[in-house]
């Protein structure tokens, strides 16, 4: 299975963006958490720019949680459905989350 289509990091400033684009689970996973972790060791930290997410699997959630244990996450432009799926799992309490990328950008 290839990668899922979009760009890698996009952003400027303190922590780069990720807008990763379609669907996410077990079998596309190890390609997000390269980047992910190639920000994270770079910079710290990573803002996920969500926009583009079409479904996400609990391996993306146990990468996403991961990711906000060891580093500096925030993730920006939830889908409704993704807004839903945090909310019932809870973690939309845990999580740094923001409508826009430049909401998620540190000040």
């Amino acid at each position: 299975m290839k990668p899922p289509a979009g760009p890698g990091h996009t952003g400027a400033g303190l922590l780069p963006v990720i807008a990763p684009q379609g669907e996410f689970d077990y079998g596309t996973v190890p390609w997000l958490q390269e980047q992910i972790n190639t920000a994270v060791d770079e910079h710290g930290g990573v803002i996920l720019d969500a926009g583009g997410i079409t479904f996400i699997d609990s391996t993306v959630l146990t990468l996403i949680l991961m990711t906000h244990q060891r580093s500096h996450l925030r993730i920006a432009n939830l889908s409704p459905r993704l807004i839903h799926l945090f909310d019932v799992y809870g973690i939309d309490h845990v999580l740094n989350i923001y409508p826009t990328v430049n909401n998620a950008r540190p000040a």
